[in-house]
């Protein structure tokens, strides 16, 4: 018998799961195949990217307007213009690492927050977990901090979990991938940029979202941070519904992130964008 084998396969039997993973699939295949991704699904691409990006910097605290973020050229004052540029820096970095992914998600993750805090002082804790004691800024996120060693040990056996692969549906895997960042904290500062972009990675490499198009950062954005940090509240617990109910919270970010993708379809189609 092989009960155990597969951890998040096991997910997707948790109540609701099953259903949120049927959800997502129609949510994305209604993108996929709208008339104008045939033709123009670079332009959808480019435009789910920069809306992935700006959800993700509301969630870390800046939330500025679409048009403010597509305007913007120089984003390295302190603050809030660095949060949106870190964003942007890491929704661009995503889909050049998936090679690497998927041969080590610890060298992923050191490097996204690299780009993130590129330029950030102390720069020798810049790309690596932290140390014990070393003070974590994520002030959005309230929970409890594990210790570094802790963090060192989830970390290993989160990438051992990945490399392992299985048959857990994409949503489940992206959704533990980012809660699990997320519970941890494992760099000093930027760890909600780093998880969600995560999150993207996996979309993208499991086949579910190849031309990432579908921004749960858009999702997230659009159900608010209350809502986000309860949902993860409920992951960080542990329990079967507190799990269960991340996970659903993913696949609704995911939907209405595939629904914002097919409003920007709708619009390239009516010559309107």
């Amino acid at each position: 018998m092989r009960t155990n084998a597969d951890p998040l396969a096991a997910l997707g039997a948790l109540p609701g799961v099953a259903d949120s993973v049927d959800s997502v699939r129609k949510a994305v295949d209604r993108v996929y195949g709208h008339r104008v991704m045939r033709r123009r699904s670079a332009e959808i691409t480019s435009e789910a990217a920069l809306r992935g990006a700006r959800g993700s910097a509301a969630l870390a605290g800046a939330d500025w307007a679409l048009e403010e973020v597509r305007r913007r050229t120089d984003f390295s004052a302190p603050g809030e213009p660095r949060v949106v540029g870190a964003a942007l820096r890491l929704t661009a970095e995503a889909g050049q690492l998936l090679g690497v992914w998927r041969q080590s998600p610890l060298r992923v993750l050191a490097r996204l927050h690299l780009v993130a805090a590129s330029g950030m002082a102390p720069e020798d804790s810049v790309g690596r977990p932290r140390l014990a004691g070393e003070a974590v800024d994520e002030p959005l996120v309230t929970l409890p901090l594990p210790e570094a060693d802790e963090v060192a040990g989830r970390l290993e056996g989160l990438a051992g979990l990945l490399l392992a692969g299985g048959g857990a549906p994409a949503l489940v895997t992206a959704a533990v991938v980012h809660g699990e960042l997320l519970a941890l904290r494992p760099f000093g500062s930027y760890n909600g940029l780093v998880a969600r972009t995560a999150e993207r990675i996996v979309l993208i490499g499991s086949g579910l979202d190849p031309k990432a198009v579908c921004p749960s950062e858009v999702g997230y954005a659009e159900l608010g941070s209350e809502a986000y940090a309860e949902a993860l509240a409920g992951y960080a617990s542990g329990t079967p519904e507190g799990v269960g109910a991340w996970i659903a919270h993913c696949g609704r970010a995911v939907e209405l992130g595939a629904r914002e993708s097919t409003a920007v379809c709708e619009a390239l189609q009516r010559g309107a964008a």
